[in-house]
């Protein structure tokens, strides 16, 4: 059975003083706070949601 490509994403800037839609990116991603980190299936809908919010995250196995 194929495995599947994971993205690990970490949090390491707040979301404090963000724009709202930005703050949903983050929950879409399932952080919420400062250090927390997701491992999560590499597809295009969580591709565009790290690349809005990139600024604020730390990105591990996205292949850049």
């Amino acid at each position: 059975m194929k495995s599947k490509n994971t993205i690990r994403v970490t949090q390491v800037r707040s979301t404090a003083g963000r724009l709202p839609t930005h703050k949903q990116c983050i929950a879409g991603l399932g952080l919420g706070r400062i250090g927390d980190s997701r491992e999560l299936e590499d597809t295009p809908a969580v591709r565009d949601l790290i690349e809005r919010v990139r600024y604020l995250l730390f990105v591990q196995g996205d292949g850049r």
